[in-house]
Parts: C-alpha cells; sequence; structure tokens
C-alpha cells in the first residue's frame, strides 16, 4: 500500500486508545499522558469495557459507540484482544491503527495473521506489533512511550526497534537536535521501512532521514524506496544484527563470503545510503544532519589550541582516507598573528591560546578557497573558558554567514558543558566531545556527497560484440535439471562459461586413471605439464580431500596420482561417488594474481556478485566485496577498488598492472548470467587469474536448482532480483515517416546520446516540454534523465538505425510511477524536424502498453495550455483534459489504463 492513508497516520484529528485504563503506568494511559503533555489539540477518545472516564477523558466502551471514525486507533491490549479491535476499527472506518501489544505470534493463524488480514480488507494501516508509537512534534502529536518526547525538527527517526529509538531521542532532547517525525515500526504488519522512506522522501518538513533496521522484508520494494529517497535527501541506516549467521551451511567460496552483513552493505551501498556501525555513529551522524548540510569536497582545515590535539584529529582523517586542505599564502600571511609553529594544517593556537584567537582564525579560514570545511578544537585552559571560545567561534561564523561565507564549521569543546552546547546548537554548529566524533561527522557528509556522485556517475558502455548466448546456457542448464543434477560437470561449466565468453582453461573428462593418463599424454607431447582433478557431485572442495595435482609430467604420474586421489577419497569420503577426473595444461603465468569472482543467493536480497582475493584461504584471508546485481563496467570498478587485492593489480616492481577492464567485464558478464539464469544459485570461479594479458578461470563450480512454483517471474525479470534489471524485452521496430526506428528503454551510458540530442531541438519545444527554457544540460540534469530505476520509471528512446551517434536520436517518452505505483506521470520531446511523422504517438502507445503491463492505473501529466499539438495528440488517446489546479496556464491530462487481458 506504500504511502496510503499516511497523512491521518502522521496528521489524525481523532484518537481513539484503546485499553487506556485509569490506572497510571499503564501503557494506554502512558499513551495518553503522552498526547496531553504534547499538546495534541485535536480529539482524544480512551476506550475501556469497564471504566467511565480515564484522567477525566469521557470514556467509551467500544470502538462502535464512537459517534465518528476516528483517524488513528492506539491498541494497548493482550495480545489475544487485538485482531478483534483491528476489525471493529475497521468496520467503523478508522484509517489506521498502532499496535503496541507484543507477542502475537507468527503465521496466518496467529493474532498477527488474523490483524493483518482483518486491515488488508477495510484498507486499515497498521503500525506494530511491538510499536512504541509515533511522534510528530509540529503537530504536537506524541502518541509514543518515548520517556524525553521529542523536539520539532527536520529529521525523520524511522525503526524497527522501540528501544534504539528512544536511544536517540533521548540523545537528541539532550542536544536540542529535533525531529519532523518518529516512527517505530515493530515486527511491520504492514507500515514497512519502505513505505515510511517514501512518505519522508517527499516530505518537506523533512531535510534528512534516519533508519534504523534489523531486516528488510521486501528487497525489491525496501530497494526501490531506498533509492529514490537517497536521491532526493541523506538517508543515514543503522542496522542491528549485522553478524548474524547464514541460515544454512554454504557450499561454495562465494557462498561463504555472501554473509547477511555483507550483503546488506551492499544493498546500502547501492541504494545510496550512509550506513554506520552503531550508536555512537549514529549519534555523530544525527548531530551532523542536524545542524549541517550536505556540501561539496573532503578538504578540511583543523583549528586547535594545542599541536597535541590537532594532530590526532588529523591522524583520525588520514585513517579514514579523509584530505587535509592546503590553506593559500595570502591566508596564512593573515594568521601569522595567532599561528604557532611552522605547520599550516593542522593549525596551531598555541595552549595560551585566548578565546579572541579563534575568531582571528576563523575569520580567514572562512573566505579561504583552498578547504571545504573547518573544524575548530577547543582544550579548556585557564586562559580560555570553553563558553568564551564558543561564542567566539558562533560570532565568527555568523558574521562570515551574513557576508556570504556558508562554509561548513564544526567544534570539538573537550568537556561536557550545557551552555557550550546551547551556544553552537543556536548557531547551527555541530558540537562533539571528542577529535574522533567530530572527523567521523565529517565524513558522514562527504560520504553521502561521494554516493550521490556515484549515483549520477555514468557508466562505460559495455563491448558492442558481448552478445551472449543465453539459448545454448539454458540448453546446459536444463540438461542438468532434467538429469536431476545440483551441480553442473566440467564439461558442463565450461560450456556455460564459454556462453558468456568467459575464458577457461579447457578440460577432458575421463573416466578413470588410464583414461587420465592416456587424456595426459598430448598435452605432455606438446611440452606442458598436467594438471589433474577429481570429478564428484559429492566433493565440492577438492582440495580438502587432495583431489588436485598439478604439475604432473608423465603418464605414469598422472595414472599413479589419479589412483592415490581414488585411494584418498575412499578412506575419507566413503560415501562420495567418483564420476572421474578432469585432464587439464598446468597454467603458468609467473605474474598473475590469483582472484575468486562468482555469484552468491542471499535470502532476502536474492543473486549476489562476489569479487575478491582467490585461492584456496580464501575464506581465512576475508579479502572481498560484493555487488548486488545487475551491474555495469563503473559499478564492477567500484566492486574491485572497494577489496585489499586491488592494490596488488596496479603495476609494481617488473610487474605490469593486471588488466582491470577485463576483470570489471568479467563481473558484468556474471552479473548478466544470474539475470538470464535463475537456477543457477552458486557460481565460484577460484581462482580467476588476472595480467596484463586478460583473465582465465581455472576452475569454477555451479550450483543449480530448478525454479519453484512461488518464485513469480515479471516478464523477463529475474524472480529473485532486488533490483529491476534492463528491460531488454522491451525493443521495439517501428517506421516513422520515412524513417526505419528502433525504441528501446534507456540506458545509463545513453547521457551523450541526449546531450547532442537537446542541441538539435528548437529551444520553444523545449520550453514547451519543462514549461521554461533550459539553458544548461548539465551532467546531473541529464544523469536524472537516463539513469533510472526501472521498478519506479521507465523512459523510451527512439534513435534512427543506421545513424551515427550525434543524430541517431530522435525523441523520447518517460512515466515515473508514484510511490503507490498505481498512478504514473508522463513526459514525451520529440526532435524538431520530426514532428508529424506519427513517431509520438507510438512512443506515447508504447508508453502506455508499459503502464499497463506493469499494473499502473492511471496516466497523467500537466501541459501547457499554449501546446495545441501536445493536447491534441492525448486527446487522440483518449486523454481527459481539465484545467490544472492552481496552476494557470497549464492543462491536467489524464487516461486511466484498460486492464490487461488475459490470454
Amino acid at each position: 500500500m506504500s504511502t496510503y492513508r499516511f497523512e491521518t497516520l502522521l496528521a489524525p484529528r481523532r484518537i481513539a486508545v484503546v485499553g487506556a485504563g485509569d490506572r497510571p503506568g499503564s501503557v494506554g494511559r502512558a499513551i495518553i499522558d503522552g498526547l496531553r503533555a504534547g499538546g495534541f489539540s485535536g480529539e482524544v477518545v480512551p476506550v475501556h469495557p469497564r471504566e467511565s472516564s480515564v484522567d477525566g477523558l469521557p470514556c467509551v466502551s467500544r470502538l462502535a459507540d464512537l459517534p465518528a471514525a476516528p483517524d488513528l486507533v492506539m491498541i494497548a491490549t493482550p495480545p489475544f484482544a487485538v485482531p478483534d479491535i483491528v476489525e471493529e476499527a475497521g468496520r467503523v472506518g478508522a484509517a489506521s491503527a498502532v499496535i503496541l501489544s507484543a507477542h502475537l505470534g507468527q503465521g496466518e493463524a496467529a493474532p498477527l495473521g488474523a490483524a493483518r488480514a482483518s486491515a488488508r480488507r477495510h484498507g486499515l494501516r497498521l503500525i506494530g506489533p511491538e510499536s512504541v508509537g509515533l511522534s510528530v512534534p509540529a503537530q504536537g502529536l506524541n502518541a509514543s512511550l518515548l520517556a524525553r518526547p521529542p523536539t520539532s525538527g527536520d529529521l525523520a527517526l524511522v525503526s524497527q526497534s522501540g528501544t534504539v529509538a528512544s536511544a536517540i531521542a533521548e540523545w537528541a532532547g539532550r542536544r536540542g537536535v529535533g525531529f519532523s517525525a518518529v516512527m517505530t515500526l515493530g515486527r511491520s504488519a504492514d507500515v514497512d521501512v519502505a513505505d515510511c522512506l517514501d512518505h519522508f522522501a517527499e516530505d518537506f518538513r523533512t531535510r534528512a532521514i534516519i533508519l534504523s533496521l534489523h531486516h528488510v522484508a521486501d528487497a525489491r520494494k525496501f530497494l526501490s524506496a531506498a533509492r529514490a529517497a537517497a536521491r532526493a535527501k541523506p538517508v543515514v541506516v543503522l542496522r542491528t544484527g549485522r553478524h548474524d549467521g547464514l541460515d544454512r551451511a554454504p557450499t561454495t567460496h562465494t557462498g561463504a563470503l555472501a554473509r547477511p552483513g555483507a550483503v546488506y552493505e551492499a544493498a546500502f551501498r547501492r541504494a545510496g545510503l550512509l550506513a554506520v556501525d552503531g550508536l555512537d555513529a549514529m549519534f555523530s551522524a544525527v548531530e551532523t544532519l542536524g545542524r549541517q548540510r550536505p556540501f561539496p569536497g573532503k578538504r578540511l582545515m583543523i583549528v586547535a589550541n594545542g599541536r597535541g590535539i590537532g594532530a590526532l584529529a588529523a591522524d583520525g582523517l588520514a585513517d579514514r582516507e579523509g584530505a587535509l586542505s592546503a590553506p593559500s599564502d595570502e591566508t596564512l600571511t593573515k594568521l601569522e598573528p595567532v599561528r604557532h609553529g611552522a605547520q599550516a594544517n593542522p593549525l596551531d593556537l598555541g595552549i595560551d591560546a585566548v578565546p579572541r584567537d579563534f575568531a582571528r582564525a576563523l575569520e580567514p579560514l572562512l573566505a579561504d578557497r583552498g578547504s571545504d570545511a573547518l573544524l575548530a578544537i577547543h582544550v579548556p585552559t585557564a586562559r580560555a573558558g570553553s563558553r568564551e571560545v564558543a561564542q567566539n567561534v558562533a560570532d565568527a561564523v555568523a558574521m562570515g554567514r551574513a557576508a556570504g561565507r556558508r562554509k561548513p564549521v564544526f567544534a570539538v569543546s573537550i568537556g561536557e558543558d550545557e551552555a557550550v552546547r546551547s551556544i553552537y546548537g543556536r548557531a547551527k554548529i555541530p558540537l562533539f566531545a571528542t577529535d574522533a566524533d567530530a572527523v567521523e561527522g565529517f565524513l558522514h557528509l562527504v560520504r553521502y556527497r561521494e554516493a550521490q556522485d556515484d549515483l549520477m556517475r555514468t557508466p562505460d558502455s559495455l563491448p558492442r560484440d558481448f552478445s551472449p548466448d543465453i539459448d545454448a546456457a539454458r540448453a546446459v542448464i536444463e540438461r542438468a535439471i532434467r538429469e536431476g543434477r545440483t551441480w553442473l560437470d566440467p564439461a558442463s561449466v565450461a560450456s556455460l562459461l564459454a556462453a558468456y565468453r568467459i575464458d577457461s582453461v579447457p578440460s577432458t573428462l575421463v573416466p578413470d586413471p588410464d583414461g587420465a593418463a592416456a587424456a595426459a599424454w598430448p598435452l605432455i607431447a606438446a611440452g606442458h605439464t598436467v594438471a589433474l582433478k577429481l570429478v564428484s557431485p559429492d566433493v565440492v572442495h577438492k582440495s580438502e580431500v587432495g583431489g588436485v595435482r598439478l604439475g604432473l609430467t608423465s603418464e605414469a604420474d598422472v595414472r599413479a596420482a589419479a589412483a592415490a586421489m581414488i585411494a584418498r577419497v575412499r578412506a575419507q569420503r566413503p560415501d562420495a561417488r567418483i564420476a572421474g577426473f578432469a585432464v587439464q595444461p598446468t597454467v603458468r603465468r609467473a605474474q598473475a594474481r590469483e582472484l575468486i569472482a562468482g555469484l552468491a543467493e542471499d535470502p532476502v536480497f536474492g543473486p549476489v556478485v562476489v569479487f575478491g582475493r582467490g585461492g584456496t584461504a580464501v575464506e581465512v584471508i576475508d579479502d572481498r566485496a560484493l555487488a548486488l546485481p545487475p551491474l555495469d563496467l563503473a559499478l564492477a570498478g567500484e566492486l574491485i577498488g572497494r577489496t585489499r587485492v586491488a592494490r596488488r593489480l596496479a603495476a609494481y616492481r617488473d610487474v605490469p598492472a593486471a588488466d582491470t577492464d577485463a576483470i570489471a567485464l568479467t563481473l558484468v558478464k556474471l552479473a548478466q548470467l544470474a539475470a538470464d539464469l535463475p537456477a543457477v544459485r552458486e557460481l565460484d570461479i577460484n581462482p580467476l587469474l588476472a595480467d596484463a594479458d586478460g583473465v582465465v578461470a581455472l576452475d569454477a563450480r555451479v550450483r543449480i536448482e530448478a525454479e519453484t512454483g512461488r518464485e513469480r517471474r515479471r516478464g523477463n525479470w529475474h524472480p529473485r532480483f532486488a533490483i529491476r534489471p534492463y528491460p531488454a524485452e522491451w525493443e521495439r521496430r517501428l517506421v516513422a515517416g520515412d524513417r526505419r526506428v528502433l525504441v528501446r528503454p534507456v540506458r545509463p551510458e545513453d547521457e551523450a546520446m541526449f546531450r547532442a540530442f537537446f542541441g538539435q531541438v528548437d529551444a520553444e519545444d523545449v520550453r514547451l516540454r519543462f514549461f521554461a527554457p533550459v539553458r544548461d544540460f548539465s551532467h546531473a540534469f541529464l544523469a536524472r534523465l537516463t539513469q533510472l530505476d526501472y521498478s519506479r520509471a521507465i523512459a523510451f528512446v527512439a534513435t534512427e538505425e543506421g545513424m551515427d551517434e550525434a543524430r541517431r536520436m530522435l525523441g523520447a517518452v518517460r512515466l515515473h510511477a508514484d510511490a503507490n505505483h498505481d498512478r504514473g506521470e508522463f513526459a514525451i520531446l520529440v526532435r524538431s524536424d520530426i514532428k508529424g511523422t506519427g513517431l509520438g504517438i507510438a512512443l506515447m502507445r508504447m508508453m502506455i502498453d508499459w503502464a499497463q503491463a506493469d499494473g499502473i492505473a492511471v496516466i497523467e501529466g500537466d501541459v501547457l495550455a499554449e501546446n495545441r499539438a501536445m493536447r491534441g495528440v492525448c486527446r487522440q488517446l483518449g486523454f481527459a483534459e481539465r484545467p490544472a489546479p492552481d496552476e494557470p496556464g497549464l492543462v491536467k491530462v489524464t487516461l486511466r489504463v484498460p486492464e490487461r487481458t488475459q490470454s
């Protein structure tokens, strides 16, 4: 349901509290006390079967006795009573309910299942169970059990855990940090984290979102909402249970490396969320976001009244890969009267500095273009008290802002002092107790800005000749499934990799030692040594039973090694079936690095791409990074860069750099394989050798499993993908005038083509499309047009076949669904010289077909009243037209999309 009825949940006019007795300390009574103390101006009605009034408020015995339906029902009753209360709330027309009660069980037969079913039947929104309520300070709404009522501000706090929310609210209350809303979700019978992200991403009162969660139930919904929210404003996430173990024992190295906590981190990174690893880091983020907006750059200038404390901050910055700034010579000259020593950054004011020295240092530094932010650190001394220094810093910052110098300033004041906190709070300067906390707070905003840059980065185009043989790959998988196998044999693995153009070592399968010796002879005669590997469906890690021998130089050695393998397996794994042996040439690439690359299956987020340092000790070394597919070359390169082994891929001494482009392309190919072949559950290439000549897979394992009936497909969308891949099945060919046109979904690498396109569109047509002249088609502007979340938006681009890149784009249409995925807003622009060819109508019809297939019920858009051509197209397609409310000069066009017929 997403944001459906959120307005009644967060801005109710009438609240019923069920289970509110007159006993002080009871949950229901605490809710009423909180509402009254918070200044709620609406109506509050206690509901209790045995009370006539609660704290002076008239009480009714049941919801049906209310004269009008409540907007919000707070439920604080024993768990067995909850389903009937939810059913009654739905019948009387209540819009939403918060279940404070706990222990509602699991499954549809439990009280929780019955309550959820009733709520869905009546369209009632539920928070909880096990919620501690919600608060909207600006509305005077404190329907919560929080010990300290939140104050009004512009941070939204959404938490699955009531205790974490209480801790953050308590901390924020003592520091004057306020909230636009606090929502505790408990077990999320209905309203979940994704719903809240959708709401607060669009809420103009919310500047940043603080998120605490333990688990995600619907990965697709969560990631779609998170990516949309993170593009709009900072989202900080703290996950509890980061070191929870796997539900089952992994069968491959990649499966063992893809632990749940690492997968969640990969998902947060892909969505552009700023992840923190504990309450201290969360408090640092709240302090920063509560007082400072994100800013470009990462160069920090440190000012301190002592060389040691400044050096500690600089060390912490370097440890976290931050950057010190370099003041200009002109600025250093201005700092001479207060500067101690030769070092420019950190700037030492000396232990004998007086409060005014901080202001004298900040004045030129705020104007200096060599830094992006300032950190003022003060250790109290007999010559400079904390309050006086705080006031001087605040005054200097206020003067700078008045002069248009908006450079961010962070402060550290050693020692707790409410007056100091108040001074900095009024000045909107983040204050920290230690230099480490301040550096972390500064880097929170740096990482957020970098994440936004990553989200807007244009990937390189894939090689045009990369087109996997999907039919051949599917045939390999289907044959193995028909034969009842869960692991592909080496020949099938080689065929699968070949279908995706991943180079591997040729292999010959033989049934016994004599066959191994015979297969080895041609290799030995050609001057190669031989690698012999055991083939068994029951032995996944061959090295554990001595199932790999390298460098064999004669037939006799091969025959003896095979016989020894059989004896060893019979002794160690008597139940293991031996299918035979794989005979390969031993690969000698002296300067190659051993890597691991593959796919793992996560129960929440589905397929995961794994990359890291390879070898037999891969799990002990644990040098790996994870990413959710689909991938492009930019994302693959970023994945490589997050590992320690990435440093070894660069050139060193006489070793040339490895071909990182080939490694990145291999990761993209694996992600594509995962998209095309849902039956592939785990894939493990270890080692993947990489050097200056490219990459080659020395050994690989693939585990398969047939898709189940529960794994619902949507078109060609992988049933377990958390992120919707590029919808290639929507490519179409048509004729517009005398042109043969290809229409396909937009790709991120289309940015250059869009820039050329806008250069060929008349300025008047651009104005009609965007309702104002557009002169700067910046990277950020174009990235928003070409980098789409296909779960929520689609854009189709029309290109003329056979034309060069600069002339080929003819037009584009786009549709963006709302958070509830029942309405979509469209926009279209066709190149000025193409008008009248029928291309615009063809694009609109394709967009309508997408909406119908995707379950969007209504398409709407705003059109300038003067744009008669566009209005004519809309009328021809069946759109209704009406004046746009409060927007003279605009008309609103609306089309109810016909339901898709079942064939």
